[in-house]
């Protein structure tokens, strides 16, 4: 048995312990926000937040994650009411996502810099916010991260 929270729910999967939790995720609790990319955790379209730092859910087991709470795109939003954040508004604002794949693993790594962070320098963005984009809307993310900053 594998024992989480996923989005602020207790979640008990009868699954084994090396499947990756991106699968756990989609295909057992239907959250398929977090995007299947890589596989090996190199372009970061599988980011969630475990216990409130990103993780590539595509090369972590479900094992590493027992008794964590863990947050995916459906649980970025502040209440029932699907507030958005600040970061998912910025995306908007700023017109960052243009096919949109990666975007739900960019705003969860976006969302877990400036909770931890909220004035990165530039060198900082580059070395937390490491998730590819095929479409190349980098100068619009940063352009969003900026405008949620206080050196904005």
């Amino acid at each position: 048995m594998a024992r989480f929270r996923v989005n602020g729910v207790a979640q008990e999967l009868d699954i084994e312990p090396e499947m990756p939790l991106l699968w756990a995720l989609r295909d057992e609790l239907g959250l398929t926000g977090t995007k299947f990319g890589c596989g090996v955790a190199a372009c970061g379209a599988c980011t969630v937040q475990v216990n409130g730092n990103p993780v590539r859910s595509c090369v972590t087991p479900v094992s590493a994650v027992e008794g964590t709470d863990i947050t995916t795109i459906e649980g970025l939003a502040v209440n029932a009411a699907a507030t958005l954040t600040p970061v998912q508004q910025a995306w908007i604002d700023h017109q960052v996502p243009q096919c949109g794949y990666c975007q739900s693993g960019m705003i969860m790594a976006v969302s877990a810099l400036l909770t931890a962070n909220p004035n990165p320098s530039d060198d900082e963005i580059d070395g937390a916010i490491t998730n590819i984009c095929r479409c190349g809307t980098y100068p619009r993310v940063r352009k969003a991260i900026r405008s949620l900053t206080t050196t904005a």
